[in-house]
Formats: structure tokens, sequence, C-alpha cells
């Protein structure tokens, strides 16, 4: 038998691999359901009546040649059967090779023996009818005994026996005969022998690769795995995670409102940009963990598109003029069906991309309406750029993480190279097809394919809007929120503006402290509270108490997409921690010269 080879499989276990190859060669030699055994079986029926209807074998004889051949066709049957109904382990392979081998061999030798009788003297018609039936056989038999090389060189051991008949027959037709077959069967036994080997390599090779796949496949499955509790935990502890650089910043922004000496202000104008850009890598990180995570769904809803626009324009103007970019966004009153919080993200990645690597013209913001047939009811939201443009050859890879294109000096602040990676993998779970045109030099333009529906309705508002502040500079703020420490550094930061501030740690506190009939000018509240509890809860609780809408801002350090929908809910300036001190006195300020609170929006 040929030696299988050795050199193992990937984990370093040539038992298991041997094992292995040689239980599939057991397979094979059982695989063909004992066709081969009822094949022979028929034949030694056919070629006994033919004997004995030419009448050079005996009716006894022949019966018992094929009882012989009855029997021990009945026995391989069941030992297959047997198999069959075993299904047996890898590790048992020897003992049923060993029963195959045992059985061809018996078949063997029954075929040897009955030779003598088969090959009748002086009917060379009948001698050759019976030696061509063997050699076909022999050649047949390589591809259901060739796997397992034991097997297959027991079936030479009927043709032993027919060369020393033909040597005694003493003629030279038949001593001749003898030759050729003696010359024949190492010929064949070789044929087989390659076979058997080039089986075996491919067995080997096969296992070998199997068990590699699996081993790659179980490296796989852990390094995901822990690449979802990566992200998951970052998704999961993003609020709490966001509340300490929050409170840093407020305690900054107090500490800039007092007299410090030049040294000492350069010191916190740092620390302030440092916090901004904590901010900005928290915000990135854990959008993309909780993107990987698969803890963000979307819920589209109706969402009229002229407010999301003033909000981003809102937030980046600045940043555009201080480029000297004019950032223009087209007039619209458009309504869409889309995840709102999630849409809005999209847009502001894409406008604030398009503004950082602009260096001079114009940004442009629209959308398009599509009419031409195929496109059915959709909006393009489309963002404009006379920026440096994008190679053919990197318009896949910038929606990579951590990937920016080449241009400024890492000085510019030109971000982490996450925004689009975050658009990619939004308009992914959104089901808004997104389409890049740039041209380096030129400029370029995203656009971003969103179902277009009809305008919603505005409702009006039950309570009656408070009344501004006389001294808005001066103005009574109620500062809501259950940690200690946060509470503390918002009374401080609003404190240092002018304000007079109540800090409370929930509405029931907050009610307590406005007994006597006092109403606030404000409410600034964070949207997570304590028990349960949101900032909307107790926004609504304290207005309903004062009988009017005070106007309120709600903080947020919440990054689930379903939270932020409700805070969005409630029509309510929505600003989110870690938050510069700047957009929270813009927000204020605003805020205290409104006639009330901004109405909500239903749906049609």
């Amino acid at each position: 038998m040929a030696d299988v080879a050795t050199s193992g499989d990937p984990n370093g276990d040539t038992g298991a691999l041997r094992d292995a190859v040689r239980a599939e060669q057991v397979r094979l030699l059982y695989g063909d359901g004992g066709a081969s055994v009822i094949t022979a079986w028929i034949f030694a029926i056919l070629i006994t009546g033919q004997m004995v209807w030419a009448g050079t074998m005996s009716v006894l004889a022949a019966s018992v040649f094929v009882a012989a051949m009855t029997i021990y066709s009945a026995v391989r049957l069941g030992v297959l059967l047997a198999y069959r109904r075993r299904s047996p382990p890898a590790a048992e392979w020897k003992r049923w090779a060993d029963w195959f081998v045992v059985g061809t061999a018996t078949g063997g030798v029954i075929w040897g023996i009955g030779l003598f009788w088969l090959l009748a003297p002086g009917r060379l018609d009948l001698q050759a009818l019976v030696m061509a039936s063997m050699v076909a056989g022999t050649y047949g038999i390589i591809g259901a005994a060739g796997a397992y090389l034991p097997a297959f060189m027991t079936f030479f051991v009927p043709l032993v026996p027919a060369g020393i008949w033909f040597v005694l027959q003493r003629d030279t037709l038949h001593v001749a005969a003898a030759l050729v077959l003696m010359i024949w069967l190492p010929t064949v036994a070789l044929l087989g022998r390659r076979y058997n080997a080039n089986l075996v390599e491919a067995l080997e090779l096969r296992f070998e690769n199997a068990a590699l796949a699996d081993s790659l496949r179980a490296q796989k499955q852990v390094a995901e795995q822990n690449n979802l509790a990566k992200s998951r935990f970052l998704a999961a502890a993003s609020h709490d995670l966001r509340q300490p650089v929050h409170a840093l910043g407020m305690f900054v922004g107090a500490l800039r409102s007092h007299d410090l000496a030049p040294k000492s202000a350069e010191l916190a104008e740092h620390m302030d940009a440092s916090i901004a850009s904590l901010d900005g890598l928290f915000t990135a990180l854990l959008d993309v963990s909780r993107l990987d995570a698969g803890v963000i769904e979307s819920r589209p809803v109706t969402v009229e598109l002229a407010p999301l626009f003033a909000r981003i324009r809102r937030d980046l103007t600045a940043e555009a003029e201080a480029k000297g970019v004019r950032l223009i966004f087209a007039p619209t009153t458009v309504s869409l069906r889309s995840d709102p919080v999630l849409l809005e993200r999209v847009m502001r990645n894409l406008v604030g991309n398009a503004v950082r690597y602009t260096d001079a013209g114009a940004v442009l913001v629209g959308c398009r309406r599509h009419t031409k047939e195929g496109h059915g009811k959709t909006l393009s939201l489309e963002v404009w750029d006379t920026g440096r443009g994008i190679a053919p050859e990197l318009q896949e890879v910038i929606f990579e993480e951590f990937y920016q294109v080449a241009g400024k000096t890492s000085e510019s602040r030109e971000g982490l190279g996450l925004g689009l990676a975050i658009v990619r993998r939004l308009t992914g779970l959104l089901d808004h097809p997104m389409t890049l045109w740039s041209q380096p030099g030129v400029g370029s333009v995203f656009r971003v394919a969103v179902p277009r529906v009809a305008t919603p309705r505005r409702l009006g508002a039950e309570l009656a809007p408070a009344t501004p502040p006389a001294d808005p500079a001066s103005a009574l703020i109620l500062a809501i929120d259950d940690e200690a420490v946060v509470r503390t550094a918002m009374a401080e930061l609003l404190s240092s503006w002018g304000h007079r501030v109540i800090p409370a740690a929930g509405a029931e506190a907050a009610l307590a402290a406005l007994k006597g009939g006092i109403v606030p000018d404000l409410i600034v509240c964070d949207f997570r509270l304590g028990q349960g509890q949101t900032g909307l809860q107790a926004i609504a609780r304290l207005q309903a108490a004062c009988g009017v809408r005070v106007p309120a801002i709600l903080l947020t350090g919440e990054t689930a997409p379903e939270k932020l929908r409700e805070a969005q809910g409630g029509g309510y300036p929505l600003l989110h921690k870690p938050l510069a001190p700047g957009r929270l006195r813009a927000a204020v300020t605003l805020q205290l010269r409104r006639l009330g609170g901004a109405p909500a929006v239903a749906a049609e």
C-alpha cells in the first residue's frame, strides 16, 4: 500500500489527518452500493450457465460455484448494509477496511478455484470469453477498489491461478497467453497504485484546506466577536463617556468668563480647542461603533427638508465664512420620507466635508425632483462644491475608515477620516442610494436619493407662549440635570454670563424651587434624567405648572436614534454633549428672545 503523506494538517495533528483520509478511502470503497458485488454474482450465474449448456462444466460443479458466490455476495452486501447503518467515525476506518479486504480476497479465492472449471479445455472461445471478462472486470474495479490499495490488489488473486492453468496446458498458445498475462499484471498494478497515490494526495489536500478554512473561520469569528463586543461597549457607554467631557467644557467656559492673565487665557483657549477635538473624536468613534454593533435602526417618518437645511446652515455658516467660502442652500418646501436623525447626520457630514475641503468658491446644497421615468417619487439631495476634487482611483477608498485625501498639513484639522465612512453606512441603513461625481481641481457632487412625500400640516399649540424677559442678559434660567457635577458646571457657566440660575436634579426639585408663582424665563434640561424620567416629561410638567409654554433647550449625550427621535419630537432645540460654551450661549440668547417654544408638527 502507498504510504500516506505525513505533512500534517494546519494544527499539526497528523494522526487526525491520517484517520480522516483513510476514513474517506473506506467510504469510497463502500460507496458503490454493492453494484460490483451484484454484477460479479450475475456474471457467475451467466458464465456457469453457458458452461453447463456447452457441456464443459457439470451441473454439480456449477451449482457449488454459484452457491459459493451467492453466500459470498450475501455476506458482502450484509457488511455494506451494516456500514451504511453504522456510519462509523473516522477512528474506526481500519476495522471496516479489513472487512472489505477480507471480502475481496475471499471473492478472489472463489474465482481462482472456479477458473479450473470455467476455463474449459479445448474451447478457446469460452476460455477467451472468461479471460476477457476477468480483464475487463479488473480495469473496471480500479475506480471502486483503487481507493484502498490492499483491496485493489486482491482482485489479482484469481488471475494467478489462471496463468498457472495456461502453463499447465503445455501448448505454445496457452504458454504465450500466460506470458502476456504475467506482463500485463504489473502494468495494471502500477495503474492502480498511481490512481491510489493521486487520490490520497487529493484527499490530504482537501482535508488540510478544510482544516485551514475551519481555523480561519474560527479566528475570524473570534475577531468579529471581539470587535462586536468593543462596538457594543462603546455604543452602550456613549452617554457616560460624553458626560465628563461636557462638564469639563462648561467649566472651561465659566473659567474664560473671569478676568484671567494673558497666559491663563491662552491656556484656557487651548483647553477649549482640545475639548472640541475630543468631542469630535467621541462623536465619530461612537457613531461608527454603534453602526458596527448593529444597534442603530432606521425608522422613517415624514421629514420637512427646509428645517433640516436651516439647522445645518446655522451650524456651518461660521466655518464657511472663516474660510471665505460661500455656503448656499437652495430654498425648498418639499417633504420626504426618511429617518430624520440619520438623514440629518448624512447631510451634515456631506456639507461639513464639502466646506472643509473647499479652499475657495462655494458649496451649494439643494434638492432635485426626479420627473423622468424609472425614478418614481424621489428626490436627489445634492451637495456641490468647488473644492479640490477626488481622483477616480480614490473615489471608493475615501469611504473607508480613517482615510483622508492628501491635501494640507495636519495642522489644518481636517478631521479623522470617519465622516464619509459613517455616511456610507448610514445611506446603506436608510436604503438611500448615494452617488459621487468628482474631478480633481474642479470639485465634487454627492447625491443621495430619498423618497418624496406630501408636505405635512402644522398644528397649533395648547399653551400660550411665555412673555419674553425684560432683560435677556439677566434672565432666570432653570438648569436641570441629574448629575451633580454637570449641574454645578452648567450653573457656573450660566451665572458667569450674568443670568440667574436655579439648579435642579429633576422635575420634583424644580417644582419645589418654583413655589410662590415663580416662572423661569428659560429651561435648560438634560434629556435623560434619573428614575426613568426624560427631559421632555420634566419640561411638560413644569410648563403645565407655570401655565405657559416656557422656552426650553434640551441637552443630550444620547446617540441612539430612537432616543434622538423622541428628543426632537418635542420641538425644542436639541444640543449634543459635549457642548461648546459658545453654542450653548447662542442657543440660550436665541430662546430668550423668542415668544415661546416652537409648535409641534404632525405628519399627514
